[in-house]
């Protein structure tokens, strides 16, 4: 049975990634920070006949996140889901938000595809990272979350180059809003109804998981 392991597993794209790629015969490890959020996409997995264990982890962390691999013996897929935004006019962010949306989407991403890649490259697998498209444009009350994610684009552009004579694959996932509770405690997208659901967002990037460099949801 191949193996994946994703994180943001708890909520949104991440759990909806969870259920398909457990629907076609992955096993899979949620990692998250929410221990009670992946408990319950657990028992979902299992009581459709699917495999799924948890593995709490904050990729905000570098010790959580080295203990939450050392867990996956082997490991076909990784991919790097979990992600925060907070929105509005540049004056009005704190410190804290600031430091928050970059640990989490920048350095997240960096330790996390760190401590995958020496799995990965033993089963000459694929890593995939959620970047949006506040990865390709500037936006309008985003300009914190969009550095994130330039600076996730340009970490995941990097090492395409750096491994691209080595047996894996990473790819960037290009996709904008969706009808998740990403947007919990915020106004900033006034209309949620609008936006796709993370199912048909998560059955795209599967279709489409075959070691391409870019999966383009929206543009």
């Amino acid at each position: 049975m191949p193996t994946i392991a994703i994180t943001g597993a708890g909520s949104g794209l991440g759990e909806a990634l969870s259920y398909h790629y457990a629907k076609n015969g992955y096993k899979v490890y949620l990692l998250g920070r929410s221990d009670s959020k992946l408990q319950l996409v657990k028992v979902k997995i299992i009581k459709v006949g699917g495999d799924a264990e948890v593995i709490p982890c904050d990729v905000r962390e570098p010790a959580s996140v080295s203990i939450a691999f050392e867990q996956i013996p082997q490991l076909d897929v990784f991919i790097n889901s979990a992600g925060i935004g907070v929105f509005g006019p540049i004056e009005d962010y704190r410190i804290d938000e600031i430091e928050n949306i970059l640990d989490t989407n920048v350095k997240g991403s960096i330790l996390t595809v760190q401590s995958a890649l020496p799995l990965i490259k033993e089963s000459n697998g694929r890593i995939l990272t959620v970047i949006s498209t506040a990865g390709l444009r500037g936006k309008v009350n985003e300009s914190i979350y969009v550095a994130s994610k330039f600076a996730v684009r340009g970490f995941t552009e990097s090492l395409q180059k750096e491994l691209e004579d080595a047996p894996v694959s990473l790819t960037a996932v290009y996709m904008g809003g969706m009808n998740t509770p990403f947007w919990n405690n915020s106004n900033h997208i006034k209309d949620l109804s609008k936006l796709k659901e993370p199912k048909t967002v998560a059955e795209q990037i599967f279709n489409e998981d075959d070691g391409r460099a870019e999966i383009y949801v929206d543009r």
